[in-house]
């Protein structure tokens, strides 16, 4: 049987973020040189049928292949993800990254994981042709990680990290998936529910980093270009991730590339998205849960 050639990539994301999601893979198919060969592994949660039906102009503008897994179809991952603590500003669907291995087809051996506040600007082959060397994932570092490690004024919090320890951004990580599902990542999660430790850490990627303390391979940091300031346009990065409040499908976003990431969200499904979430926001107004 041929090994599967695929571009498998994985997006985690609930309603609210219907359009990054969508700006996300496309900005993927804009750039690859292999449209058909995209597989965009979409895990979901709440994701209301009208937004979905927008996902699909994905598959054909490009031909690429859009395949769905709802959380909520889970009734025991559903109720832990409610569960879980997360600040405002991200919601509990992050922690879905650590169930993708009972998600995904059994027969892809490598996946890449991205998340939807991304913009992809070269052919996303180049990053999967990169060698892992035996390790099981590979990630760009994390240019915030000691503060982020140790906390407020570099005190520890209690985390189990050290000022010098390598830290990696979880935003974009090309995974072998022999050695992700050997990790037993839904497993590392439920000890750390029960000792307290989650409650110190800084969500997933916190849990990621502990779980492949050392064990990661190192990308150049254009691949995945955190608070993308707009001075940093000269580094010409291959991957933006825009990790701040700054969103660049607000009206007002002071960050690299943002005019050319409304275009590539294009300019319909933006009015579309915007209007979406002045909804949420009234609701939210009134009292209503979105």
């Amino acid at each position: 049987m041929p090994a599967d050639t695929r571009l498998h990539i994985a997006l985690t994301f609930d309603d609210r973020f219907w359009g990054p999601a969508y700006a996300t893979m496309r900005s993927i198919a804009l750039a690859t040189r292999r449209r058909k060969d995209l597989v965009f592994h979409l895990v979901h949660w709440h994701l209301a049928p009208e937004n979905r039906a927008e996902l699909e102009a994905i598959a054909s503008e490009f031909g690429a292949t859009l395949l769905d897994y709802r959380l909520e179809d889970n009734a025991e991952l559903s109720a832990l993800l409610t569960r879980l603590p997360h600040p405002k500003e991200l919601p509990p669907i992050v922690y879905a990254r650590l169930y993708l291995d009972r998600y995904l087809p059994a027969d892809i051996s490598r996946f890449l994981f991205i998340d939807c506040d991304v913009y992809v600007r070269v052919p996303i082959e180049n990053l999967f042709a990169v060698e892992l060397r035996g390790r099981p994932l590979a990630a760009a570092p994390e240019p915030g990680r000691q503060h982020l490690m140790l906390g407020d004024d570099m005190k520890g919090v209690g985390k189990p990290f050290a000022s010098y320890d390598r830290y990696f951004n979880a935003g974009v990580m090309l995974i072998d998936r022999a050695a992700w599902r050997a990790a037993d990542l839904p497993g590392v999660l439920d000890d750390h529910l029960e000792s307290g430790l989650i409650l110190k850490l800084y969500q997933d990627q916190d849990i990621l980093n502990l779980k492949f303390r050392d064990d990661w391979l190192e990308l150049d940091p254009r691949w995945n270009l955190t608070k993308p300031h707009p001075a940093l346009r000269s580094l010409d990065p291959w991957i933006i991730h825009y990790t701040t409040g700054m969103k660049p499908w607000n009206s007002l976003a002071f960050v690299a590339f943002g005019s050319s990431y409304k275009h590539v969200m294009t300019r319909a499904v933006l009015t579309r998205y915007r209007r979406y979430r002045r909804r949420l926001w009234l609701q939210r107004l009134m009292g209503r849960k979105p």
